[in-house]
């Protein structure tokens, strides 16, 4: 479907629709731009100002003291501006590492987990900040457990049964992250971004966003078109290994940020992945006669692996964890 004229990213509202009114729409967007935007799925209006503000608070700390928490190999904690260099873009040739900061977490991993010391599951850190860690663990559980509850209508929006998701995320790989981007001259060059353009990993993101702007979404003939903030909405997209598992039905969608609002921007997406262990092959719904599948299955911790390793600073001179 033509995407040339498309002004404004769809609206899924998620407090007026059944889970099948909810798959024709999520297959619309999906299959369209792949994104859009989400209202109305649950999560208080309070805990997503509590992360906001965490997140300011965090930012506005010294640098000695973000960088206390640098991140550790198992990709958690403080990540310093210009240390991430996009080399895997599909749709750009980046030279210029990313004009942002960010503090990441994700699911947590502990000692006694059999998964501890694997690639990318160990513990979080923390900084030491007053009423810091609960507002943003809650704002995460909330997004954990509202992405539960989308995947029978992204399975139903395939022709899969609701289920079909659920034992890919009994352990599900996670990310928030907390991203600051200072503001860019008006006269930076074309090839300077907060975010430079690239698609994400994973299956989906869910970004919460201030009011600054910025985000832009790559249209199917090379325009580009504002993610403007709406209130009480959230901005959402297809990744990579969700659209391999639906033969690119569904777009794994390029988008940048660049901050020209004269002003800070503040943005937390929430990715939801699969567990590192998931094989991620062609959705029987998605292939057959004259569709062969265009990818063949893939380990979904093997394929972050590599991303990581090839767009991060910190993951050429390993630090301890």
């Amino acid at each position: 479907m033509p995407t040339a004229n498309l002004d404004q990213l769809p609206i899924i509202d998620f407090a007026s629709a059944g889970d099948d009114a909810l798959a024709r729409q999520l297959d619309s967007a999906f299959s369209q731009i792949g994104f859009c935007y989400f209202k109305g799925i649950g999560v208080d209006a309070a805990l997503v100002e509590g992360v906001f503000d965490a997140s300011r608070r965090f930012h506005a700390q010294p640098r000695a003291a973000k960088q206390a928490i640098a991140m550790n190999r198992f990709h958690r904690g403080y990540m310093a501006p210009k240390t991430s260099l996009i080399e895997t873009s599909s749709v750009a040739r980046v030279t210029r590492p990313n004009d942002s900061e960010s503090f990441m977490l994700m699911h947590e991993v502990t000692p006694d987990d059999p998964r501890h010391g694997r690639p990318l599951d160990g513990p979080n850190l923390w900084p030491d900040l007053a009423n810091f860690r609960e507002p943003v663990e809650a704002y995460e559980r909330a997004m954990h457990d509202f992405c539960l509850r989308l995947l029978p209508a992204m399975a139903l929006a395939l022709g899969l049964p609701r289920d079909w998701f659920a034992p890919h995320f009994r352990q599900p790989t996670t990310f928030l992250r907390l991203l600051h981007y200072p503001p860019q001259a008006p006269d930076a060059p074309d090839d300077a971004f907060g975010s430079a353009p690239h698609t994400d990993y994973g299956f989906i993101t869910i970004l919460a966003q201030d009011r600054q702007g910025g985000l832009e979404v790559r249209r199917r003939d090379g325009t580009w078109l504002a993610a403007s903030p709406i209130p009480g909405t959230w901005v959402v997209n297809v990744a990579d290994m969700l659209s391999r598992w639906t033969n690119g039905r569904w777009q794994s969608t390029p988008h940048r940020v660049k901050n020209l609002s004269g002003g800070d921007r503040y943005s937390c997406p929430y990715f939801f992945d699969m567990s590192m262990d998931s094989i991620v092959e062609v959705l029987p719904t998605c292939h057959g006669t004259g569709a062969p599948p265009q990818s063949p299955p893939v380990r979904y911790g093997d394929y972050l692996i590599e991303r990581l390793d090839r767009n991060y600073d910190y993951r050429k001179h390993p630090v301890p964890a």
